[in-house]
């Protein structure tokens, strides 16, 4: 309801066990692989629609064939249009070829594309921009097939110039400093030495140089490459890496921030950032979909062997909660379940709020990714509404007629669909009188459901900035004049910047930290403000380690129904004639809604990793200076 955010990219990997031959007879095609990639990252394209790229590596090519492909899109449908270009590819060499059609092994040697292994990634371009150059998968290479590396990945690093400087002291000039860039040279850097150290037990062992190949490939330890590559590494990660020779590996950070999820059985391993991705495409069942470990990598070998190795010893598991609130499908049975139960949880909140009145409430959801949570709520309301029933029952049970108990039993929750977007509508001025007017119609509301004696109740997953529920869904429910909107978040306070994945990099962005300075300069107290300022100066100096978050300073003297009042007091416009309350999901229940999701830094500011304390109190340093910069 409030702000989309830009977040969380999506990683896909297919490998196939069997030759291609074998899926051309029992599929019908030998493009089974690029079928089943397309759909994975079709499945997924809810985390990432500014751009996506897909690679596929073919086994056992011939010297002088092409065995590495890629293609990348950052045009408005970049899924749509990247396997438009292979499907124009195939066709055209179809149409050259006609006697391709069924002879597998000539598809595989003429056409691109097509191969045993292939990686997709879909993004959000948070950092870096958004040109198709920045659009993953990227590609390392080399003449040496060994040593072709393409890496995709859902993360962030808190440290990249420490390990972009880490590069330049190996003697390394990379062409940027990109956090991917800086990953996949560090990985490239070791993966090198590791293929010369194998050429020379080679030639020791008397093969040739083109008998060298081979034996590279099988001996070839990725994990010792990866448990060198990363041991600096500060960040939340899901990193999928494919190497020339068939080689790939799934690399996921300590402490879990970032999902990954994979299957295998005898034709295919499959990895994805979503589980019920992998159960739909692959019509398996949500037990045989695994999660890859924390701070494990999943190593697939050229030959199809598939193991897990710990490359990093494991932290606390602090994976993402907003993956639960927002991000992934909602058609994971565990993510359904746990939207309910938010919705449940702040329902006592919400009662209060409307002074049990629920005859004259009426409730609703923005946008569509809250509709779960909805639902939770309303089982909760209607357990309340059934005490209320049994209560009046009970009080007039001796003068009970029967015209008194049907006019109780009628008594319903009241439900209505109060928004639609209008999804044709663009605001094409960037006059901000004229687009702030633009923008209160990109939702159409539904009129006469609502009285002027009701509450109206709207659930939304969480408030970021509010600036769009101030310039547009706050203005449109007021038209129809309720008594009191309430506006109920799923998500506790967004407090703290993220540096793991989700585009919220700035402090002043966030309709919270707004709502604590303010409360400080109603109150007298903003000389807390500086303070904190030059605490977060001191702490530059220190190591990651040492470094502590003082930006919880600024929040310590006030109850989260202070800050929430002062938030509701900030986006709602002076036009806005209803009253106006808030209300936040509790940081306690949102645990206990989500019991395997505990990663609360954006809430809690209790980061997960040394380098996140770091980020929030350069984030204060930044807006204190006003300097626009990311802090990470």
């Amino acid at each position: 309801m409030s702000d989309a955010l830009k977040h969380e990219c999506g990683i896909a990997m297919v490998r196939l066990l069997k030759p291609l031959e074998y899926y051309k007879e029992k599929y019908g095609t030998a493009f089974y692989g690029v079928n089943k990639m397309y759909l994975l990252m079709e499945k997924q394209h809810n985390r990432g629609q500014d751009g996506a790229g897909f690679a596929s590596i073919k086994l056992d090519m011939d010297p002088g064939d092409r065995y590495i492909s890629r293609v990348r899109s950052n045009k408005s449908q970049p899924i749509q249009d990247i396997f438009a270009q292979i499907n124009e590819r195939i066709n055209s060499e179809f149409e050259a070829v006609p006697s391709l059609k069924n002879d597998v092994a000539l598809q595989k040697k003429m056409i691109p594309y097509i191969g045993e292994l292939l990686l997709g990634h879909v993004r959000y371009g948070t950092f870096g921009g958004n040109s198709v150059e920045n659009v993953h998968p990227f590609l390392r290479t080399n003449n040496w097939m060994h040593r072709n590396l393409i890496i995709a990945g859902n993360f962030n690093m808190t440290n990249t110039t420490e390990l972009f400087d880490t590069l330049i002291k190996l003697g390394m000039h990379p062409k940027e400093k990109a956090d991917t860039i800086t990953v996949m040279e560090k990985i490239g850097h070791f993966l090198d030495d590791a293929v010369r150290k194998l050429y020379k037990e080679a030639k020791k062992k008397g093969l040739n140089k083109i008998n060298s190949s081979p034996y590279i490939a099988e001996n070839l330890n990725m994990a010792k490459v990866l448990k060198k590559s990363a041991k600096d590494w500060d960040g939340g990660y899901a990193m999928a890496g494919l190497l020339g020779h068939g080689d790939a590996f799934v690399l996921r950070d300590p402490a879990g921030i970032r999902p990954a999820f994979y299957y295998k059985d005898d034709e295919v391993v499959v990895v994805a950032s979503e589980r019920p991705v992998i159960q739909t495409v692959f019509n398996v069942p949500f037990d045989e979909v695994k999660e890859i470990d924390r701070g494990a990598a999943l190593l697939i070998k050229k030959s199809g062997e598939v193991r897990m190795e710990q490359i990093l010893e494991p932290l606390e598991q602090k994976s993402c909660s907003f993956e639960r609130i927002y991000f992934s499908r909602g058609s994971d049975a565990e993510i359904y379940q746990e939207r309910k139960e938010l919705g449940r949880l702040i329902m006592p909140k919400v009662l209060e709020a409307i002074n049990h009145d629920t005859e004259n409430s009426v409730f609703s959801f923005i946008p569509n990714t809250a509709e779960t949570s909805f639902y939770g709520m309303l089982d909760a309301a209607q357990n309340e509404l059934n005490e209320q029933k049994n209560e009046a029952i009970l009080k007039e049970a001796g003068n009970l007629t029967e015209a008194r108990l049907r006019q109780i039993q009628a008594h319903k929750i009241r439900t209505e669909k109060i928004a639609i977007k209008d999804v044709k509508l663009r605001t094409f001025i960037t006059d901000d009188s004229s687009r702030d007017d633009l923008v209160a119609h990109v939702y159409d509301v539904t009129y006469g459901v609502v009285k002027p004696e009701d509450n109206l109740v709207i659930i939304d997953d969480s408030i970021v900035r509010g600036t769009t529920l101030k310039k547009s869904i706050l203005r449109m429910l007021d038209r129809l004049n309720p008594k009191q909107i309430v506006v109920v978040s799923s998500a506790p306070q967004i407090r703290y910047p993220d540096c793991y994945g989700i585009d919220m990099a700035r402090l002043e962005a966030l309709v919270a930290f707004n709502a604590a300075i303010e409360l400080h300069k109603d109150r007298g107290t903003e000389t807390i403000i500086e303070e904190i300022y030059h605490k977060c100066k001191k702490q530059l100096e220190l190591k990651d380690s040492e470094v502590i978050n003082h930006v919880k300073e600024l929040y310590a003297p006030f109850t989260d129904e202070e800050i929430s009042d002062k938030i509701a007091e900030i986006i709602t416009d002076k036009s806005v004639k209803s009253k106006v309350k808030v209300i936040f999901q509790k940081v306690e229940d949102l645990h206990k809604a989500c019991p395997k999701n505990l990663g609360d830094w954006y809430f809690t500011g209790n980061y997960p990793t040394d380098g996140g304390n770091r980020v929030v109190n350069r984030a204060y340093i930044h807006f204190f200076e006003g300097n626009p910069a990311r802090a990470y």
